[in-house]
């Protein structure tokens, strides 16, 4: 890994990120968002919309970082949900949709269904991840009981459970066909942002030379989450199971919190220290991100220059031709 490609000297670090949706990339800039997707004739459907203001929170380090994690959990959800419903339309034959959903419809309308199912998507995912990620490892150590009674020892053992269980849970989903081009897409992205960070012309062949890693990526995010929890949780000593359980959920927003001042230093810093702490989430990075093609950096320069325009910040949508474009 070489760190010069990625912690880049005399970068302009920004705060544009991104997001890899189903054949294509949502950009989050400073006033607005913009999901771009590769439609089945070529074309690329734009939407772009303005950012809500700032919350005040996000003025105060560390619950700006919880803030911030619960608006990227409920964005990146609807992102994902829109995506999927405008591929959905350029099939030939729509997928007939579930009895849950024409309730949904019938009870909340087109929109409140969406709304509901989106939230929903959202606890799921909330309660999936606390029950495997933050339960499962604490409730699994006691095995190790019989072989040390340390209790530094015990917490160090369930937070190594804990990165291993989520990097084997990234292994698994990363060998299915769908993810693996959004592992592209989510390349592409970075590719893009470097590009633009570097102030090179936002072009396939300028943007292909930068690396797939980024130290402002989710997922070193997640992985500085995994970490600081495991040094964290490593000082509240061995209660009982009930005692554990509850100190880790009731901790979770600190080591949120911490996390994110974490990833903003890493963004704007290139220093020895920023890198070995980056390590660990840049490796994780080689598992989510691969490397993109051509049609995939398209996708992710018009996404940028997108949420670059400083034309009046509207939502509207419009279909971009990449010949034209790119020609």
């Amino acid at each position: 890994m070489d760190f010069n490609k990625i912690f880049i000297k005399n970068a302009a670090p920004t705060r544009i990120g991104g997001q890899a949706v189903l054949e294509g990339i949502m950009m989050k800039g400073t006033d607005r968002t913009a999901v771009v997707l590769r439609k089945p004739n070529g074309k690329l459907h734009l939407r772009v919309e303005p950012l809500k203001a700032p919350s005040k929170w996000m003025k105060v380090p560390i619950i700006r970082g919880v803030v911030a994690f619960v608006d990227a959990l409920v964005v990146g959800t609807r992102t994902l949900m829109y995506s999927a419903e405008v591929l959905e339309s350029f099939e030939d034959e729509p997928l007939e949709k579930d009895k849950m959903t024409l309730w949904l419809e019938k009870r909340f309308g087109e929109k409140g269904a969406m709304d509901a199912m989106m939230y929903f998507s959202v606890v799921l995912a909330i309660v999936f991840t606390v029950g495997i990620f933050i339960i499962l490892p604490t409730a699994m150590v006691p095995l190790f009981e019989s072989m040390t009674s340390n209790e530094v020892a015990l917490n160090l053992i369930e937070g190594a459970f804990r990165i291993v269980l989520f990097v084997l849970y990234v292994l698994a989903i990363s060998r299915m066909k769908d993810i693996q081009r959004v592992f592209e897409y989510h390349g592409a992205e970075h590719k893009t942002i470097h590009c633009f960070e570097n102030g090179l012309p936002l072009e396939p062949k300028a943007c292909s030379q930068y690396e797939t890693l980024h130290p402002r990526c989710g997922t070193s995010f997640l992985m500085f989450v995994m970490v600081i929890s495991l040094i964290l949780f490593s000082l509240l000593g061995w209660p009982d199971l009930l005692t554990r359980i509850l100190s880790r959920l009731l901790l979770i927003p600190v080591v949120a919190g911490l996390s994110f001042e974490l990833l903003r230093w890493a963004g704007r810093s290139d220093s020895l220290t920023v890198k070995i702490l980056s390590y660990p989430g840049l490796l994780l990075q080689k598992l989510t991100t691969r490397n993109p093609d051509e049609k995939q950096l398209e996708v992710a320069i018009v996404a940028m220059e997108a949420v670059l325009d400083q034309g009046p910040v509207e939502t509207y949508e419009r279909e971009v031709d990449p010949e034209e474009r790119f020609a």
